[in-house]
């Protein structure tokens, strides 16, 4: 009789201890789900406040006033509302780096600064060279179909030029860490060799041969100044021998980055 309360008592300990564990499992569960949740909420609420900055961008972009316009120099505007605010970045392309027009000086700038073993950075820049030149001739340091072959890769040079930015991915030495260092830097819709200074972002114009740190960082200045004040976008100093004509700048580039306030 003794032995049979005896395992009557472990069983019932048994069982609560099973329900303890259940008990947990499923209060652990319930917190996930309403993190899941929580966390599908945020995302869709700061999804739409970041198309709110695209659509404001796109407004301002329009405005009559020359001066009142959003510029797509790289310029961040802030946007506050009583539980989020945005921040809206506007670059125009023709202040970026064209990689089917810029010269070899400017490639070779760019791949200085870029996280390159100094060794590869003219190797990069002649394989960009002659990834989108129409021929077979080699570049000094270059790479075509052959140098494709020997590295074991199944593609060679297109001869032609690039049509997307992820192309570069492709070219003989790019790497995914100075792809994507160069990447917001450069692009294929621009159209000209050179940068246009007035709408280059500082960080484009770093990379810009012949362009002084000091001379960079007083111009971002005097073009926030101008921004602030509602005046004219100034003229990139004329001994720079840089490009100030604004083109058409038809195609730009909008950041918008939504901050929820509880984040």
């Amino acid at each position: 009789m003794i032995r049979q309360k005896g395992f009557a008592l472990v069983l019932v300990l048994w069982v609560l201890g099973l329900l303890t564990i259940m008990a947990g499992s499923f209060a652990l569960s319930m917190r996930r789900e309403a993190s899941i949740i929580a966390g599908i909420r945020n995302n869709a609420q700061a999804m739409a406040v970041a198309e709110s900055g695209i659509a404001m961008a796109e407004m301002m972009l329009l405005n009559t006033d020359p001066n009142k316009r959003w510029r797509s120099d790289g310029s961040i505007y802030q946007i506050n509302s009583a539980d989020a605010k945005v921040r809206v970045r506007l670059l125009s392309e023709t202040g970026k780096i064209d990689i089917n027009k810029a010269d070899q000086a400017l490639l070779q700038g760019l791949m200085t600064h870029a996280p390159v073993e100094e060794e590869q950075q003219a190797k990069l820049v002649s394989a960009i060279l002659d990834w989108r030149d129409p021929d077979d001739l080699v570049h000094i340091d270059g790479a075509e179909k052959k140098e494709y072959q020997d590295a074991g890769l199944s593609y060679q040079p297109r001869n032609k030029p690039f049509q997307t930015i992820e192309e570069l991915q492709l070219v003989l030495g790019m790497n995914e860490s100075v792809f994507l260092w160069i990447e917001p830097l450069v692009t294929v819709d621009s159209g000209q060799p050179q940068v246009t200074v007035q709408l280059a972002a500082k960080e484009v114009l770093q990379v810009i041969p012949g362009l002084d740190m000091g001379l960079i960082d007083s111009y971002i200045a005097a073009r926030l100044e101008s921004a602030i004040n509602d005046l004219p976008v100034p003229p990139f100093p004329s001994s720079s021998g840089q490009n100030n004509a604004a083109g058409q700048n038809t195609v730009l580039t909008v950041v918008s980055e939504a901050l929820l306030d509880d984040e």
